[in-house]
């Protein structure tokens, strides 16, 4: 037992009590708790206050307490009590750092106890001084100020009913909670009450016990099994665990059950996993909970769910994804509620949820696990990165090239990117850029080896984490038995096409050279290995043959992504139109060639004629002057790299976010409309008459920049100076959404500070519509500042933890057209 420290409990209301007026101020950083008093019904005047901080905010690292669901009271003496403690607030795996695979493995150790989630309401229960049962819902007790059932009222009911079914009464379980200074924790499981997600008939409905929390400040709980032990003497539920001493186990077992979104034969939410939080892996070690929560099918569900209330109440259903099928469950749960119109107000009230998604899946013949499995497979239509496995001849050029040509998908060429420093990152960078514009693109490298692939994939989907991968393999085991064959096609094509390659010369290097940078690329090619990492994140492996024609290995991509991916491969192209995409990647497209790479003395670098006959000098470009150039600008501003931008947007929301609060991110997601790269405005040429310092400023140094190349090539325009930008928060309303930004001092201290324009520098990140101009954000970090954000401002922000500095580049933007 652990019992309560008086002066502890005091100095925690103290705080709380701070934070309920003003919010206490860290520096720049503020939190606050709402607090909000109730009065026990059938005692003397006891009052309990409930203490509720943000979501976000549990985040920090400097509350008072990480209790999500704690009331506290007074003792007859007039000491502060904990009368109700929750868990303190846990995060679902990678959504914060702490959860991160690798640190959970650091910090964390056994036994690791996972609890099944179950789908209900969670409910408080706990003993006050004179014996009185204090039943609580997250943070609130008592009736509800209409006439409905409260959840606290509902949990009372179910409560006598478990305590009887073992010949006790609540008063006997106040009692025994209160000396044993614990909250009881459980789910309440009754459909009869409120519907959820997963259904629950008579038998299965009830308190489902989980949970018993020491009422102290720092989080303390009973294991798993002494909580099974207290729910059988006092007539509970249980929530079923499993119990496992190895982190690699518990992965394991994770990811089985994640495939069907099912355990014991019966689908789940999830599983929380209890263990015990060291710092850096060593000891003192306390309680520390996490969770594992499987997304599918219960987001499909819940969607529904929210389309059936809104067709009921005459609003056009909001459908985010899994279109095709909740348009086919819409359209039966219309033709249900014009049988029965009584459907409509018993749905409003959550009840008959489930009893039409079964319906509905019933006459559908298929579970929602199958449902999810075959959209995986079928309703595919973006975000798709194809991965040649190749090495030097294999034709992944040709094909990829064809492809593009075929389908306007995104190409990006690792042998077009010059040699430079992190140029992995560089060519992982361009590819998640072409997918903010392309459904598909081609990851156009040999990717031969197991790190190519994985550095590929993890930097790809750090800024993109739907995206699907799909190898394009050309086949090179076993080795013993088609090197041979491999060698010779691939150098006959090497040898034949000569210089006209990127980085490989062959028509101006010794052949046995050239063949000997094949063979580097042959012995260390790695074939695709799906068991294993990293290869087990393709979606999709296409096997294809070395020796034959691109012609033939193009047409076996087509038709297998078809197969794979209906909706983005939506028919297989004709003969003709194969014939016609090859052609033009073998004869009319013209290899950039990068002569910093060349083999021997340095050649012009020869281009088409206007006719397309290769070989021909190219019309002699007339360089526009700087002060021409400069004539043409449109804006300058500081470039920032979208992954990491993008990755701290994503943290901002993650899956416990209230669907309120998500509601803009997730159109914007779902819309294609977050920007494809972000950049902080400095001064657009519409303030230069307000601004002619600041844009004359910055537009000197934009000709003395170019005034020093030694060949002004006006298609190209040059970075001014590198610049370090912090985002400070996220702000969004209805229409869009921003990043308010502080542009950091120079690290050069010759260098003066980057001045901005605007009255808030910020980094839009995107808007509803076309309609709304991304200018539009000042207007609404003005409002911002004015009326600050929540209550009826219709204003939301996101404060991010810790100081995010972000690395960009100072630069501009050319007029079109002009």
């Amino acid at each position: 037992m652990v019992q309560q420290d008086e002066r502890e409990v005091a100095q925690l209301v103290t705080s709380l009590e701070a934070a309920s007026r003003k919010g206490t101020a860290h520096g720049k950083k503020t939190f606050v708790c709402k607090k909000t008093s109730f009065n026990v019904e059938k005692t003397d005047n006891i009052r309990v206050d409930s203490w509720k901080f943000m979501d976000w905010d549990y985040k920090r690292s400097d509350l008072p307490t990480y209790a999500r669901g704690l009331f506290t009271t007074k003792r007859k003496d007039g000491a502060a009590q904990i009368a109700v403690r929750g868990y303190d607030k846990f995060f679902n795996v990678d959504e914060v750092n702490d959860t991160k695979w690798r640190n959970i493995e650091m910090n964390t150790r056994g036994p690791y106890e996972l609890s099944v989630k179950e789908n209900g309401c969670i409910i408080f229960i706990s003993g006050l001084e004179d014996g009185t049962l204090l039943v609580c819902s997250k943070h609130s007790t008592g009736p509800r100020e209409d006439t409905a059932l409260s959840h606290a009222q509902a949990g009372e009911r179910w409560v006598a009913q478990h305590v009887g079914s073992v010949g006790r009464t609540s008063k006997d379980l106040a009692r025994e909670l209160y000396r044993l200074n614990v909250t009881a924790v459980g789910e309440l499981c009754d459909d009869t009450f409120e519907e959820h997600v997963l259904a629950y008939d008579e038998n299965a409905s009830g308190i489902y016990l989980h949970g018993l929390n020491f009422n102290v400040p720092q989080f303390a709980t009973h294991s798993s099994s002494d909580v099974h032990k207290f729910a059988d003497a006092w007539g509970f539920k249980k929530a079923n665990f499993v119990v496992y001493e190895d982190l690699d186990q518990v992965k394991s077992f994770l990811s089985e059950c994640a495939d069907t979104g099912t355990w014991d034969g019966r689908e789940t939410e999830g599983f929380v996993v209890r263990c015990h939080l060291g710092v850096n892996g060593r000891g003192p070690y306390q309680d520390w909970f996490f969770k594992y929560k499987f997304e599918e099918p219960y987001l499909m569900y819940r969607q529904w769910r929210e389309c059936t209330k809104a067709v009921i109440s005459g609003k056009y259903p909001n459908i985010k994804k899994h279109k095709n099928i909740t348009e086919e469950y819409l359209k039966y749960a219309r033709r249900q509620l014009n049988q029965n119109p009584h459907l409509g107000d018993l749905y409003k009230q959550n009840h008959g949820i489930i009893a039409m998604r079964e319906g509905f899946l019933k006459e559908r013949g298929l579970n929602g696990p199958e449902i999810i499995q075959m959209e995986a497979e079928g309703d595919v239509t973006q975000d798709v990165v194809l991965v040649p496995v190749a090495s030097l001849g294999c034709g992944k050029t040709t094909v990829a090239l064809a492809l593009s040509k075929l389908f306007g998908w995104g190409q990006v060429q690792n042998d077009n990117i010059p040699k430079q420093k992190n140029k992995p990152k560089k060519f992982a960078f361009d590819i998640t850029h072409l997918l903010g514009l392309h459904p598909a693109v081609i990851a156009d490298r040999n990717n031969h080896m197991k790190r190519e692939r994985e550095q590929l994939i993890e930097d790809v989907a750090v800024a993109i984490p739907r995206a699907r991968f799909v190898a394009l393999q050309y086949v090179h085991e076993p080795k013993g038995q088609l090197l041979p064959g491999i060698r010779e096609v691939t150098r006959r094509r090497v040898l034949d096409r000569g210089d006209n390659h990127q980085t490989i010369r062959a028509g101006s290097k010794n052949s046995e050279e050239v063949i000997g940078i094949m063979e580097g690329f042959l012995k260390r090619f790695e074939a695709i290995d799906t068991d294993r990492k990293p290869d087990c994140n393709f979606d999709q492996v296409i096997d294809l043959d070395v020796a034959a024609s691109s012609r033939e290995n193009l047409e076996t991509v087509v038709t297998a992504l078809h197969s794979f991916y209906p909706q983005l491969v939506k028919e297989v192209p004709s003969a003709e139109q194969l014939d016609d995409a090859i052609n033009w990647a073998m004869n009319d497209y013209e290899v950039q060639l990068d002569w910093s790479h060349q083999y021997g003395s340095a050649k012009p670098q020869r281009q088409k004629n206007p006719k397309g006959n290769a070989g021909s000098p190219a019309a002699p470009v007339v360089a526009a002057s700087p002060e021409d150039l400069a004539k043409k600008l449109e804006y300058f501003s500081i470039s920032l790299p979208t992954a990491e931008v993008l990755n701290t947007l994503q943290s901002l929301f993650p899956a416990s976010t209230s669907p309120e609060e998500a509601r803009l991110y997730n159109q914007l997601s779902n819309t294609r409309r977050i920007q494809p790269a972000f950049h902080v405005t400095l001064i657009h040429r519409a303030s230069k008459k307000d601004f002619p310092d600041v844009w004359d400023g910055y537009a000197c140094q934009y000709i003395d920049k170019m005034k020093t190349k030694l060949e002004s090539d006006p298609t190209v325009t040059p970075t001014l100076a590198p610049a370090r930008v912090r985002l400070e928060r996220l702000i969004w309303d209805h229409r869009l959404m921003a990043f308010v930004a502080r542009i950091m001092p120079p690290d050069d201290k010759d260098q003066a500070d980057w001045t901005c324009a605007n009255e808030t520098p910020h980094v839009t990140v995107g808007t509803v519509s076309q309609d709304v101009k991304p200018k539009e954000s000042n207007d609404l970090l003005k409002r911002w500042h004015e009326v600050g954000s929540g209550g009826d401002t219709g204003i939301w922000e996101a404060e991010i933890p810790g100081v995010k500095v972000v690395h960009g580049s100072v630069g501009m933007v050319m007029s079109r057209g002009k």
